[in-house]
């Protein structure tokens, strides 16, 4: 369906929910959910590979992938079959049991992340959920009480539950809650010598984002994670890397931290590992950080249940198979290098599909709904900086609508803009 038919995007949900425009669902929305999340920009329906429908029947191509989770798309029909067949054999068993899809998963993340002998894997639900899982990990390294502190980067985001929100720098984001879990430092981003400063003997844990994606896609460097690591083997500290955006293929890598050539105490992963199914992932390194969390020290209802663990098996095997990281690596090099030679683009920053890039006045935002009205899907991270994180079989004649675009919706910003503040 192209962005000029007007049909209506009819859907199995229908059956249960009733057919009804974008505007009819958004009053309702209103009228039910609360608003932590403000307006809606839009419904949508159904999805296909890059391709997203809302209710009122316009298409859009998806350069967001639901904030770095739709790995292989919308309906990808490998996932889709996966998970059905899964669902209709065992949807659910409590943490008493376990299934074979979970062993299977845990011994398939170690596998790919190179995890040292005496590694383990903890299933969570979310990104923010494995990153309280590592902030428990972190306090047990306490080291009879005189490890206290835990380090954190500004700009860094790693969740909005409590443990997680303490690690996370936008005070926006912090205030209304505090107080939080205490002891977290943040310390600027990149800065190799303030990290060294920061990391002594009372530091039970560094956090980092090898690229931060809510600041901005900010990449650090592999002399900064190897300088990290340093510093925390010499205090005795974790080096814990939150590749939840970052992980799973998104650079390229399955990880991002790969070059950097560090053997990391643990790594939390969600968004891209379940290909649109809800899934995150603790893997704690060795023995000895396997170790810090015991029976009855964390858990969860949910986490790690038959059908999350099986589809992110199915989209483990299809991105192994199917070529998708080469696609990452090529198309991403491409659709930078287009964007870099756009007029009005000032910096394009990131690597792989985690695309962040600046423009020359605060537009970023008034481009967001340039892009929604002309089918683009983007996100504006900050007044003058647009993040992409698309699916990772975007294809280059995708990327190349996007990029014959983006000189009108810059135009389009900037006039709009200028209208405003008049």
């Amino acid at each position: 369906m192209s962005t000029n038919e007007a049909a209506v995007v009819e859907t199995p949900a229908d059956a249960i929910t009733g057919h009804s425009s974008g505007a009819d669902w958004l009053a309702r929305y209103s009228g039910s959910l609360m608003g932590v999340f403000g307006t809606p920009q839009r419904v949508l329906v159904r999805g296909a590979g890059c391709l997203v429908w809302d209710a009122d029947g316009k298409e859009y191509l998806d350069l967001l992938g639901g904030i770095a989770v739709n790995a292989l798309g919308h309906a990808h029909p490998f996932v889709t079959s996966v998970i059905s067949s899964q669902l209709a054999t065992l949807g659910h068993v409590s943490n008493f049991f376990t299934s074979p899809t979970q062993i299977a998963l845990a011994e398939k993340l170690l596998e790919l992340a190179k995890a040292p002998s005496g590694s383990k894997v903890f299933f969570a639900n979310s990104g923010t959920e494995a990153n309280e899982a590592a902030f428990k990990l972190a306090r047990r390294n306490n080291g009879d009480g005189k490890r206290t502190k835990i380090i954190a980067l500004e700009g860094a985001f790693h969740g909005r539950t409590m443990g997680a929100l303490a690690l996370t720098a936008k005070e926006a984001y912090r205030a209304p809650f505090e107080p939080l879990p205490g002891g977290v430092v943040h310390v600027p981003f990149g800065d190799i010598e303030a990290l060294r400063a920061a990391v002594d003997d009372s530091t039970a844990a560094v956090f980092l984002e090898p690229i931060q994606g809510e600041a901005g896609v900010r990449p650090l460097s592999a002399e900064y994670l190897k300088a990290a690591r340093e510093a925390t083997t010499a205090a005795g500290a974790l080096l814990i890397l939150d590749e939840v955006q970052t992980g799973i293929g998104r650079t390229g890598k399955w990880l991002a931290s790969e070059d950097a050539g560090i053997v990391p105490d643990a790594v939390t992963l969600a968004k891209g590992l379940g290909g649109g199914f809800p899934i995150g992932a603790l893997l704690t390194y060795g023995s000895t950080t396997s170790a810090l969390l015991t029976a009855g020290q964390h858990g969860t209802t949910f986490g790690g249940n038959p059908v999350a663990t099986a589809a992110a098996l199915a989209t483990l095997h299809a991105i192994e198979t199917q070529g998708v990281l080469q696609n990452v690596t090529s198309v991403g090099q491409y659709l930078r290098q287009g964007i870099a030679a756009v007029e009005g683009v000032a910096q394009v920053r990131g690597e792989g599909l985690l695309i962040g890039f600046d423009v020359d006045a605060e537009i970023a935002p008034a481009m967001v709904t340039a892009g929604l009205e002309a089918g683009f899907i983007i996100n504006s991270p900050g007044p003058r900086t647009i993040r992409l994180a698309p699916p990772l079989i975007l294809t280059t004649e995708q990327a190349d609508r996007f990029l014959a675009a983006l000189p009108d919706l810059i135009a389009t910003a900037t006039a709009t803009t200028a209208k405003d503040a008049q």
